[in-house]
């Protein structure tokens, strides 16, 4: 760990007022606001303070938007508001040296198609595949009493699942589903959560600190899909670190 990296995590700390009370601090460093990634992790971590895991963490998050992105993102995932700030470009990204993702020279669109195709993002393919495929080794995301709606015309209980595939694990389609009701919000609110298309390949980052803003943690997405450096249990580095 670089002097000057941690300089640079104290300086984004006063800057943006992240100071909580608690033993440890989680900064989380969102692309887009748009970004399939953005909508899942900030998801993830709602289901994580609502299960009364984050005692010991406050959570922070900086993402690439605007006021009105922040509004619906943080009303659809749950995610505080309070704890969400919204930046217009990638200076912050670029001064924590994290991955822009691919750039061909032919703009933001072609660049995300690319890296979903799996080029300069070799796990995206493995972990697209597993959205439909299922995982035995995750855990499920509905459950049985879960109302889900597709496209708006879709509509089944989460019970659907567990008839047909059981319940225990990530079932096959499941994650598939979960992700593509996050990308109908998506599209339907483009222009919001959308600032620049020119970002949509930059990726994000993790920085888990203790009660001195030492980090002890860091992780930098370089995929699409790939926030976490274990997708099947993505916040089990925070299990694992937060401990009394």
């Amino acid at each position: 760990m670089t002097d000057k990296f941690q300089n640079d995590i104290n300086n984004l700390v006063e800057e943006f007022n992240f100071n909580g009370q608690k033993k440890f601090k989680l900064i989380v460093l969102f692309g887009l606001l748009g970004d399939f990634d953005s909508f899942e992790y900030a998801i993830n971590l709602k289901s994580f303070i609502d299960n009364h895991q984050d005692k010991n963490l406050d959570i922070f998050a900086i993402a690439i938007g605007n006021q009105n992105g922040k509004e619906k993102f943080c009303k659809f995932t749950g995610f505080r508001k309070e704890n969400l700030k919204v930046v217009s470009d990638n200076q912050i990204h670029n001064n924590l040296k994290v991955s822009k993702g691919l750039d061909v020279g032919l703009g933001g669109w072609i660049n995300m198609l690319l890296m979903l195709s799996g080029i300069n993002s070799l796990k995206t393919i493995k972990e697209v595949i597993r959205g439909y495929i299922g995982d035995q080794k995750a855990n499920q995301i509905y459950t049985e009493f879960d109302e889900i709606e597709v496209l708006k015309f879709l509509k089944f209980s989460g019970n659907s699942f567990k008839q047909v595939f059981g319940d225990g694990y990530l079932r096959p389609f499941e994650l598939a589903t979960f992700r593509l009701n996050n990308m109908n919000e998506i599209i339907q609110n483009w222009n919001d959560y959308i600032l620049h298309e020119e970002y949509l390949p930059q990726r994000g980052a993790s920085f888990l600190l203790n009660n001195k803003n030492q980090v002890i943690y860091k992780f930098f997405s370089a995929d699409v899909l790939g926030y976490s450096s274990n997708m099947r249990n993505p916040l089990g580095f925070l299990s694992d670190l937060i401990k009394e």
